[in-house]
């Protein structure tokens, strides 16, 4: 098993799909690394030697990732509750923030509807 970016990566999955699981990193992004390095995508996790690991290491410890990246997201939104922004306003109300109808839909952030006396079909 792998270790890379303080992720497990699984070992039957292909190393495409396998780095993934690394928060910050996608397919594109995924591709964009193993072309880099010079792996196969279509090798298994637990087909790499040791070499190609290291090599990976190196490549994805250049990008922000994981906690690094988490922490960004974390104070950009942070950021725009302080300053009063209207995104951040959106975010301390736990409402939607990119612009999305809330009369209909938005029961995710809003949650379960309240229930009406006498309202019951």
């Amino acid at each position: 098993m792998a270790r890379i970016a303080g992720v497990n990566l699984p070992n039957n999955k292909r190393i495409e799909v396998a780095l993934t699981y690394i928060y910050g990193i996608g397919r594109t992004r995924a591709a964009e690394v193993i072309d880099q390095t010079g792996i196969s995508p279509d090798v298994r996790v637990k087909d790499l030697t040791e070499n190609e690991v290291n090599a990976l290491r190196r490549e994805i410890e250049q990008l922000i990732v994981e906690g690094d990246l988490r922490r960004r997201v974390q104070g950009s939104i942070q950021r725009l509750k302080d300053i009063n922004a209207y995104r951040g306003i959106r975010h301390k109300r736990r409402l939607p923030v990119r612009g999305q109808r809330t009369r209909s839909n938005a029961r995710t952030w809003k949650g379960p509807r309240p229930a009406k006396a006498g309202k019951k079909r």
